[in-house]
């Protein structure tokens, strides 16, 4: 059996990365980069270093501060305008996911006729795309190694999952000493995406071994390491542990799959503005629970990694110890439900049908342990609404 890997060209890792910016958008030959960004980085100067060495490097820098969580197909349009007007030959993503997300989608759009829902999934998108350079701010996303950007349709609400090497940026900066500031919540949830790009690509029917490797470090990281930074954000071994993990976890999932815990989470950040690593973690332990069965084995060694269950445990008690280790992780983190985050049960209800179709069509369910229903997705919903 054969597998394909896709890697970004260059990653520059370890602290004060984001300071050597301009040498590596230098060294991969462009002169016009635009950093591609949100207003809080632009107005709490956390991207200052950035711009400056980009200027340093003698590039003609450009600086687009206009990203919105969870980017749209109508909030791409001033970006861009913001790529043609600059004449861009480089984009650097600079922050969470929904800033490399826009990266990643400007650099496609530009060099592709839209809409953007002509290129989601299934479609593997291979065209042309302006390299786009990621520096992540969160440990979480991964999206700095991933050939993958979410973009939700304004005219439908639906958050598109769009794939293929045309998303792949070409290099990746990670410096954990930009998640430094990251406030508790936002490090949980991080976090826990993390850990979930890491577990579903382990068990994920697309599993292969490059990607194992990658995913079992970084549980073993995120399992030593979530619980320190939601607690004291100022531990910075515990940092760039997660920062690493994070980028780990990502370059599993790029070159495995996610599966049913991201096919469910999509929706629900459509829907209700949930922030994409809270709603896994809402979902985390009950979609772990239902597809244990599938691959007992594969969730065992989750729990090896993760050390809550040893070498001498049977695999199906090694299992359950992961599915008992996520729902004491919720409860540590203070994991939200819908119910306790003012959704109302009739609105949640009435969406339901909707979400479990959008989930399906996505096609991650279908790379789970145990593929469900549309039936068995509603029961899953009902079931962590709270």
């Amino acid at each position: 059996m054969t597998f394909q890997i896709s890697l970004p060209r260059l990653m520059a890792v370890g602290a004060g990365a984001v300071r050597e910016l301009g040498t590596t958008v230098r060294d991969l030959g462009a002169t016009r980069p635009l950093v591609v960004t949100d207003p809080f980085m632009k107005d709490s100067g956390t991207v200052d270093a950035a711009l400056a060495s980009l200027r340093d490097a003698g590039l003609a820098t450009g600086l687009y501060a206009e990203c919105v969580p969870d980017p749209t197909t109508d909030s791409l349009q001033a970006g861009l305008a913001a790529v043609q007007e600059h004449g861009a030959d480089l984009l650097i993503g600079f922050g969470g996911g929904s800033s490399i997300d826009t990266a990643k989608a400007l650099g496609f759009l530009s060099q592709n006729p839209g809409p953007m829902r002509d290129y989601k999934a299934p479609r593997v998108n291979t065209g042309p795309a302006l390299p786009v350079v990621a520096v992540p701010t969160t440990a979480g996303t991964g999206s700095e190694a991933t050939q993958f950007t979410i973009i939700s349709d304004s005219a439908t609400d639906e958050k598109m999952l769009c794939t293929g090497p045309s998303f792949l940026p070409v290099a990746a900066v990670v410096d954990y000493e930009l998640t430094l500031s990251m406030p508790a919540r936002l490090s949980a949830d991080t976090g826990v995406d993390a850990l979930t790009h890491a577990i579903e690509a382990y068990v994920s029917r697309r599993a292969n071994p490059f990607s194992d490797g990658f995913a079992l470090a970084a549980m073993a990281a995120i399992g030593a390491n979530l619980r320190e930074v939601y607690k004291d954000g100022s531990n910075q071994a515990a940092r760039e542990a997660m920062m690493l993990a994070a980028t780990q976890a990502g370059i599993a999932f790029s070159n495995s799959s996610v599966a049913l815990v991201h096919g469910m989470s999509r929706p629900i950040g459509a829907h209700f503005h949930i922030a994409h690593g809270l709603a896994n973690a809402m979902l985390f332990p009950a979609v772990t629970e239902f597809s244990v069965s599938g691959a007992e084995s594969r969730y065992a060694d989750c729990a090896r990694a993760l050390a809550v269950a040893g070498e001498e445990d049977d695999d199906a008690t090694a299992a359950q110890a992961l599915v008992d280790e996520l729902k004491a992780l919720a409860r540590d983190l203070a994991v939200p439900t819908p119910a306790s985050r003012g959704i109302s049960r009739e609105d949640w209800d009435r969406a339901v049908p909707v979400m479990a179709e959008q989930a399906l069509a996505s096609g991650s369910p279908g790379n789970n342990p145990v593929v469900p229903t549309a039936e068995e997705i509603e029961q899953l919903y009902a079931a962590i609404y709270g």
